[in-house]
C-alpha cells in the first residue's frame, strides 16, 4: 500500500509526526510508536482502549499486527476527530471510536485489559480527574500504558532548539508554543519532582482549556501514578537504554491492584504479561 493510499498516513497527526519532513521528528515519533506496539503486544490484551487516540495511528498499527486485540476502542474529545477516525479507519475489523464523554457510561467502567494514553497528559489541566478516570476504566489486573514528553533537564534545551529550528522551517506548529524566559528555562533544566514553572492555560475553539508543553514535569506525574497503581515499569524513548533524564519521552506501565502495599513497585524492564 502506497503512502498516499494508506489511511494511517492520511491522519493529521501522522502527517506531521511519523511522516514529518524533519527526519529527527519523524525518527523520534516512529520510535515512540514502535515502543508502544512492543509493550502492548507483550500483554496480549483482549480489550484495549486508547485514551486521546488522536488520528488513530497507534490502534490502526496494533490491529494490523499479529495477534491483535479482540476489540479496540479509540477515544477523543471532539466529534470532528472521532468522525475522521471512523471515516479513515472504519474498514479495520473490531476497531471503533467514541467520544471521551461516552466513557462515563457503565459499560466502559472496568472493561479494559489495557488502557493507553500517549502524549496526552502533558496537555491536561485537571490531570487528577483524568488519572482517576483512566484507573476506573481498567479491569482488575489491567495495565495502564502512559507516555509523556520529557520537558525537564538537558532534553528541554535540545527540544527548544529543535522547535525553534522547525519553526523557522515552517514545520509543525512549534512557533505557537509558549516561550520560556531565561529564569524559567533554568528552572526547567534543574527541576526536581515538584511543579517548577507556572503553566499557561490555553482555550480551544470549543471553550475547553489545555496546556502546551511548557512546564510539564514527568516526575510529578510519576508520583501521582504511584499513588493509584502498582508501577511495574518505567522506560524511555527514542533510545531505550538512556534514562528518562536524557530522553525525549518517558514511559510508565501501571497495574490496577487492590492492595495498597503493592503500589509503587518499579522495574527497569517491561513486565511479562
Amino acid at each position: 500500500m502506497s503512502e498516499k493510499s494508506d489511511p494511517i498516513a492520511q491522519g493529521h497527526y501522522a502527517a506531521k509526526q511519523i511522516f514529518s519532513r524533519s527526519w529527527l521528528i519523524a525518527w523520534s515519533h516512529r520510535r515512540r510508536f514502535e515502543m508502544a506496539l512492543e509493550i502492548a503486544r507483550r500483554f496480549d490484551a483482549a480489550r484495549v482502549l486508547d485514551y486521546g487516540c488522536g488520528d488513530g495511528t497507534f490502534l490502526a498499527l496494533l490491529m494490523r499486527g499479529t495477534s491483535p486485540p479482540r476489540h479496540a476502542v479509540g477515544a477523543e474529545i471532539t466529534p470532528d476527530l472521532v468522525t475522521d477516525c471512523r471515516t479513515r479507519l472504519g474498514g479495520i475489523p473490531n476497531l471503533s471510536f467514541v467520544l471521551i464523554s461516552e466513557l462515563e457510561q457503565p459499560e466502559h467502567r472496568g472493561a479494559y485489559d489495557m488502557v493507553s494514553c500517549m502524549e496526552v497528559l502533558e496537555h491536561v489541566v485537571r490531570i487528577d480527574e483524568v488519572l482517576d478516570q483512566l484507573t476506573a476504566l481498567l479491569a482488575p489486573g489491567g495495565r495502564l500504558l502512559i507516555s509523556v514528553p520529557v520537558e525537564t533537564g538537558l532534553p528541554l534545551l535540545v527540544k527548544q532548539t529543535v522547535r525553534r529550528i522547525a519553526g523557522w522551517r515552517g514545520i509543525g506548529h512549534y512557533p505557537g508554543t509558549t516561550p520560556y524566559t531565561w529564569s524559567e528555562l533554568a528552572a526547567g533544566v534543574f527541576a526536581g519532582a515538584r511543579p517548577h514553572v507556572r503553566r499557561v492555560q490555553h482555550r480551544a475553539a470549543d471553550g475547553s482549556t489545555f496546556h502546551d508543553h511548557k512546564g510539564f514535569n514527568w516526575m510529578v506525574l510519576r508520583e501521582k501514578l504511584a499513588s493509584r497503581l502498582a508501577l511495574e515499569w518505567m522506560g524511555a524513548s527514542p533510545v531505550r537504554w538512556l534514562p528518562p533524564q536524557l530522553s525525549s519521552q518517558v514511559w510508565f506501565v501501571g497495574k490496577r491492584v487492590e492492595s495498597v502495599e503493592s503500589r509503587g513497585k518499579s522495574e527497569t524492564t517491561p513486565p511479562s504479561p
